[in-house]
Parts: structure tokens; C-alpha cells; sequence
């Protein structure tokens, strides 16, 4: 994300882009720091919105109900007045397990910010929005894009700290698998899925940072993607049996998505899993041409039928701040 604040204008365009979250460190907390989080900014879908000044307030497109709660938390913490245009063009889907909400909560708060010409603070927003209880990559892939590591969180209030950052191998291609027919765990359910989980084990956690520390990350930096997929599937099959009593007995949400993501690992993906709650899966390929390959497979089986499946980037960069300035923002045409 570009660091630098606007001058006053009157328009302002953000494109904030989807995340995989690739599984978490160590839900036992026995080190005094819990979660910590492994994440992936990608290319499709996305998030993408204009905000503005007119003389009335109002606020169109996917999703705008949770804008317009956005847009009137930030316009109270900064005691910022007069009524603000949104139009939201593209939303990321909701509760599918890509980071919908901080996304589109840091998009409406970098919006406003650069259309009164204040600094960007997406960790501070990301406060003020309650984003990133959790999981601090989010929060950390708005800005910046790429794949990243987060610390967990201890004491210290707002977003998990981050301790790593890798680009992402410009040639790799993601394969997004989705179920439009479901959604994951979100809310007071999510909340309470974790409280009937029995604990952590330890060794469970040593693992999956050795995993991490010892094998996806080197990988990734050596461009190996048969060792970062494995690490990354080790990795959800852990997560995924440890969930599996709150996603009805199964590694994956839904079934459909699960069967999908077998038949692409069979066909040669690598490091097959489920971002977050779901439903939404994922797989690593090696090129374009092999991504294409294999969603092409993927669409034609039994197990492809009706399911969202699309090939992406990994980004190593984040959200796009783009100021504009109007003649007569009176005459603005946002929103209608």
C-alpha cells in the first residue's frame, strides 16, 4: 500500500485484495503468546470501492450495510462530519474464509482517511473496526502484500505483530476452490467453536512452528514448491483434524470443496487446504499454464460441478490508494 497521505480531494478510489490464511502456530498459548498465523495476499477476488463528498450521504453496492457501520465508526473516532458517497464495485464474498471483513473495514478507513488528507493507519484502524482479534496477517496484507507470519498475541493490545515477510514466486499460480453454497463459521458461532474445542496440544504447536520456520519459509525463499506444499498440507491436515468436530466431522466445510481439492492433489497441485473457517479451499501450482491445466480438470470432474473455481496471483503488494481530484464534487455522480 502506497505509505503517504492524500491532500484534501474529492474522490478516492481503494482496491484491497483477497487473503488466504494458511493455518495457524499455536492455539495451545502455553508460551504466553496464542494463534500466530501463516497468510497470503492474492489477485482475485477482491475488494474495490470509491468514496467522496456530496451533499448527501449514501452508500450503494455488495455489502454496504457493513460499510456504512465502517464509514460511521471512523467518522466518529475522528470526528470527521458532512455526509460521504461509497460506491462499492467489488466485494470479497463473505464468511468464505478471505478476509471479507478487515478487508473491506481497512478499505472504507484508508478511503476516508485519504479523502481528508490523514495518514494512513491501518494497524490503528484495524482497532477501532475490532479487525484482527485473531489473526494479525489481514491486517498485514492490506498493507503489503506478500506472505507473512505473524507472532500470535500476547499482551499488548491490537494486531499480532509481524515477524516474517517473503514475496511470493512471481510464476506460482493459487487455484481458489470455492462453495458458493456455504459459508464458514463467522461471529458468536466462530467465538464459541473455540471455546467447546478441547486444548491445544503442545507438541501439536511444536510442530506446526517447525513446519513453518523449518520448511514452508526456506521453501519459499528457495522457489521449492513441492516442500512449501507439503509443509503447507502437514500443516491443514493437523488444523483441519483439530477443527473438524465444529465443520461437521470433516477437515473441509464443505465436502464438495474437499473432494475437489483430492482429485486436483492427485492431478499434481501442491499444498492443498482451506483458508480460515472455509468454505473457501486452495492449491499451489508451479505455472500458469499448469494452473489452467488443472482448473480445467477441476471444472470438468463430478466434483467441480458448481463450485467457484478460479486461478490467481499471489501478491506482493497490497491495497491500492488512489487519490482523484473533481472539479465540482456538488456534481458528483458516486452512488446513483
Amino acid at each position: 500500500m502506497k505509505d503517504e497521505s492524500f491532500p484534501p480531494t474529492t474522490s478516492v478510489s481503494v482496491v484491497a485484495p483477497a487473503r488466504l490464511h494458511l493455518g495457524f502456530l499455536d492455539l495451545n498459548g502455553g508460551l504466553g503468546r496464542r494463534f500466530g498465523s501463516i497468510g497470503l495476499a492474492i489477485s482475485s477476488p477482491r475488494t474495490r470501492l470509491t468514496i467522496r463528498i456530496g451533499r448527501q450521504g449514501e452508500i450503494v453496492g455488495p455489502e454496504n450495510a457493513r460499510a456504512r457501520g465502517y464509514l460511521e465508526a471512523m467518522q466518529q473516532g475522528l470526528g470527521l462530519r458532512g455526509p460521504h458517497r461509497m460506491r462499492i464495485e467489488e466485494a470479497i464474498p463473505s464468511h468464505v474464509g478471505l478476509g471479507s471483513g478487515t478487508q473491506l473495514a481497512l478499505a472504507v478507513a484508508a478511503g476516508v482517511r485519504a479523502l481528508h488528507g490523514l495518514p494512513l493507519d491501518s494497524a490503528g484502524d484495524a482497532v477501532r473496526l475490532r479487525r484482527g482479534a485473531r489473526s494479525g496477517v489481514g491486517v498485514a496484507l492490506f498493507d503489503r502484500g506478500v506472505l507473512v507470519v505473524d507472532g500470535g498475541h500476547g499482551s499488548a493490545r491490537g494486531p499480532a505483530p509481524i515477524i516474517c515477510r517473503i514475496p511470493f514466486p512471481e510464476h506460482w499460480r493459487v487455484l481458489i476452490v470455492r462453495d458458493p453454497t456455504r459459508q464458514g463459521l463467522h461471529g458468536s458461532n466462530e467465538a464459541e467453536a473455540f471455546t467447546k474445542l478441547p486444548p491445544f496440544p503442545a507438541q501439536s504447536a511444536d510442530f506446526l512452528c517447525r513446519l513453518v520456520l523449518m520448511k514452508a519459509l526456506p521453501a519459499l525463499a528457495e522457489c521449492d514448491l513441492p516442500s512449501f506444499g507439503a509443509a503447507v498440507r502437514d500443516m491443514q491436515r493437523l488444523l483441519g483434524d483439530y477443527f473438524a468436530p465444529m465443520q461437521g466431522g470433516r477437515r473441509f466445510t464443505s465436502p464438495e470443496v474437499g473432494a475437489c481439492l483430492d482429485a486436483l492433489e492427485r492431478a499434481g497441485a501442491h499444498g492443498v487446504g482451506q483458508s480460515s473457517w472455509g468454505p473457501t479451499g486452495f492449491a499451489f501450482t508451479s505455472s500458469a499454464a499448469e494452473a489452467e491445466r488443472l482448473a480445467g480438470l477441476a471444472r470438468q470432474s463430478p466434483h467441480g460441478k458448481g463450485l467457484d473455481i478460479r486461478v490467481c496471483t499471489g501478491l506482493n503488494r497490497g491495497a491500492d490508494v488512489t487519490a482523484r481530484v473533481i472539479a465540482d464534487a456538488s456534481h458528483s455522480t458516486a452512488g446513483r
